[in-house]
């Protein structure tokens, strides 16, 4: 009677290991995302498809420099190595829940026995092994790696998003530093046109010599200020050829063509609550794929403190050839069918769990954070871009008053009505107004870009009707 209670009593304290060993933390985490925006939307924008949204500004140079760039930009490249080593992975993953086959093949010739006759041996045959997944364990760690191709996938995306926008970012900057030096230089243009009148007018004795000193000193300084500027755009031509490994003289002859005002560009929209927004986003999702496949490892580690089953098998056939006389051998087996029961190990496998229970609440943690970063940038990018359009307006008004206001102590200036302090105060009212509209319409253009990257880029989770469609 004892025998049988043995075999049911471990059969039982199988079936509740097993029951343990598939019990797995849920594979997605809920992150605490605002039920709405609170940063006001865009207004008058249209929805575009955000993977072809560079073609809205009207700049084929623009969209060279961004395919460019993804070509040569070594995290896209290691991204992309991660990918296949995610496969690889994932390969051997699911290889383990599959029977190994081997072959082999030996010949021998020999006297083992003497005075027997020399015997020569020749054989071949299969060998199998299946380690049977009988808790589990096995299959957690292929749903590990396909959860980590998943989020490697993503992430080739997310660098590709992440060197379009600073690429665009640096093209727009050296675009606003052209527009800069104009400025400049048509302010020193001015201000050397006044020196030049101030030291004709101090030769005739009709302007005192210190007038004629601070209109030099006005034209020097704007001077150096278009100097300076022009090293700043040229700084910046030395960033996009780092960044797109094309020649410098072939960019700056594409450069001097013209371009099309990115104030003008198409704008984008974002209608819909931030947890479906977020399903836009890469980074997010490769995040919730690393809570996945953290979580399948707590099931794997799980399953290693539980019995082992593994069963085996051969095929063989040969021939044995001794004294002029051939013998036939094949032989074949299946078995054994054997079951390794952890007994002692002085703690290992219960903490391997308990490691990869904690790896599965710091991701968790992570993926949280990460929804969190992820609203915040694009609620950023809707203020700075609401902040710029309520801007604009009054920057413009205020460029061209301070303009009017220049041109006419300029006329009065030449008339002798107005001094040359006045002039030049005038003056570098006016330049502070025309930098600052410059200096807005790019901020208006980085913070339609932030909105981009923070959309996702035209990134779509894997199963949905618009990833399905690319």
């Amino acid at each position: 009677m004892k025998k049988p209670r043995l075999v049911a009593a471990g059969a039982a304290a199988l079936w509740l290991a097993g029951c343990a060993a598939v019990q797995r933390p849920p594979e997605h985490v809920a992150a605490a995302a605002p039920p709405q925006w609170y940063a006001p939307l865009p207004h008058n924008g249209t929805l575009a498809d955000l993977s072809a949204w560079w073609a809205q500004f009207d700049d084929p140079l623009l969209i060279e420099l961004v395919e460019a760039a993804q070509a040569a930009n070594p995290t896209v490249a290691s991204a992309a190595s991660r990918i296949r080593q995610a496969q690889a992975t994932r390969v051997a993953a699911g290889a383990a829940l599959l029977p190994t086959l081997d072959a082999s093949a030996a010949a021998q010739r020999g006297n083992s026995q003497p005075p027997a006759p020399l015997a020569t041996t020749v054989q071949a045959g299969l060998q199998t092994a299946w380690e049977i997944d009988l808790f589990g364990g096995t299959r957690a760690a292929a749903d590990a790696a396909q959860a980590r191709l998943e989020g490697a996938r993503a992430g080739w995306h997310e660098a590709r998003v992440s060197v379009a926008a600073e690429t665009a970012n640096s093209y727009m900057t050296l675009r606003t530093c052209e527009q800069q030096l104009a400025v400049a230089a048509n302010d020193a243009k001015s201000r050397a046109e006044t020196s030049r009148l101030s030291e004709l007018s101090a030769r005739a004795g009709f302007t005192a010599p210190a007038t004629s000193a601070l209109a030099r000193a006005s034209a020097a300084e704007a001077s150096a200020r278009a100097t300076q500027q022009r090293a700043l755009c040229d700084l910046e031509v030395k960033a996009l050829v780092a960044l797109t490994a094309m020649p410098e003289p072939r960019l700056r002859g594409r450069l001097g063509a013209g371009w099309t005002d990115p104030a003008r560009a198409g704008a984008l929209t974002v209608a819909s609550v931030p947890a479906q927004v977020l399903v836009q986003r890469p980074d997010v999702f490769r995040a919730e794929r690393e809570v996945a496949a953290a979580s399948a490892e707590v099931g794997s580690a799980r399953a290693e403190r539980f019995p082992r089953l593994t069963l085996s098998g051969s095929i063989a056939a040969g021939s044995v050839r001794t004294g002029g006389v051939t013998t036939d051998l094949q032989t074949w087996s299946i078995g054994p069918l054997a079951v390794t029961l952890p007994i002692f190990d002085g703690g290992r496998r219960a903490a391997n769990v308990d490691a990869a229970q904690a790896r599965y609440e710091e991701a968790a943690a992570l993926y949280a954070a990460r929804v969190r970063q992820a609203v915040r940038e694009v609620e950023e990018a809707l203020v700075n871009l609401e902040s710029a359009r309520l801007r604009n307006d009054d920057a413009r008004v205020a460029m061209e008053g301070y303009r009017a206001s220049f041109a006419a102590t300029e006329a009065r200036y030449r008339s002798g009505l107005a001094s040359l302090v006045e002039l030049e105060d005038a003056r570098r009212t006016s330049l502070a107004a025309e930098t600052a509209w410059v200096a807005l319409q790019r901020e208006r253009v980085a913070a339609w870009i932030a909105l981009y990257r923070a959309m996702g880029g035209g990134w779509a989770r894997p199963g949905t009707a618009t990833a399905a469609q690319r």
